[in-house]
């Protein structure tokens, strides 16, 4: 029974000890104008998307792609115009909301973009069918920018895979042994 409880405990204390953060990773990674990746997809996240941080350099550019062009942007898959959410990118998305990021405005190989954007309106993320998309948010042709570093998502967790639950309860209920 002891170690049942134990089990079930450690499922309960990996759910309340989830960070309220999201960090998405990146290394020499090449987006050309309005190239983007799915970072997290529908309903991968938890709780109220209210801000995000990137922490990025720039290794290289192609016609004028700048630091602050790599781009979060909040919609729909396939990925359209007018979504939720674009931080970052000269380009308009048509975002519900957009936002620059607060620095990294240069094509320069070796610029950094760094900081924090805090959202007016949060973005519900639970049972939601918007991914979260992380790119190069200007669009002119022939375009593209390599970047490293990341980008932070706050006030989300990601959704544990239902299975990796059930084999935390599984583990549980097979380690029970009688006396």
């Amino acid at each position: 029974m002891k170690t049942y409880v134990l089990g079930a405990s450690l499922v309960a204390i990996i759910g309340a000890t989830a960070s309220a953060d999201v960090t998405y990773s990146f290394t020499n990674q090449t987006w050309t104008g309005f190239n983007f990746t799915e970072a997290y997809a529908a309903n991968s996240l938890s709780g109220t998307l209210t801000g995000a941080s990137i922490n990025a350099t720039l290794n290289a550019s192609t016609n004028y792609t700048y630091a602050d062009d790599l781009t979060v942007y909040v919609a729909g898959s396939p990925l359209a115009l007018g979504g939720a959410l674009q931080c970052g990118g000269f380009s308009n998305l048509n975002a519900a909301q957009r936002y620059s990021w607060p620095n990294g405005g240069s094509s320069t190989p070796g610029t950094t973009s760094i900081g924090t954007v805090n959202f007016t309106t949060g973005i519900n993320m639970t049972g939601s069918t918007m991914s979260v998309w992380v790119g190069n948010g200007y669009g002119a042709a022939g375009t593209s920018g390599t970047f490293t570093g990341s980008v932070t998502l706050h006030g989300v967790n990601a959704v544990p895979a239902p299975g990796a639950i059930a084999l935390l309860g599984l583990a549980g209920l097979t380690s029970r042994r009688r006396r």
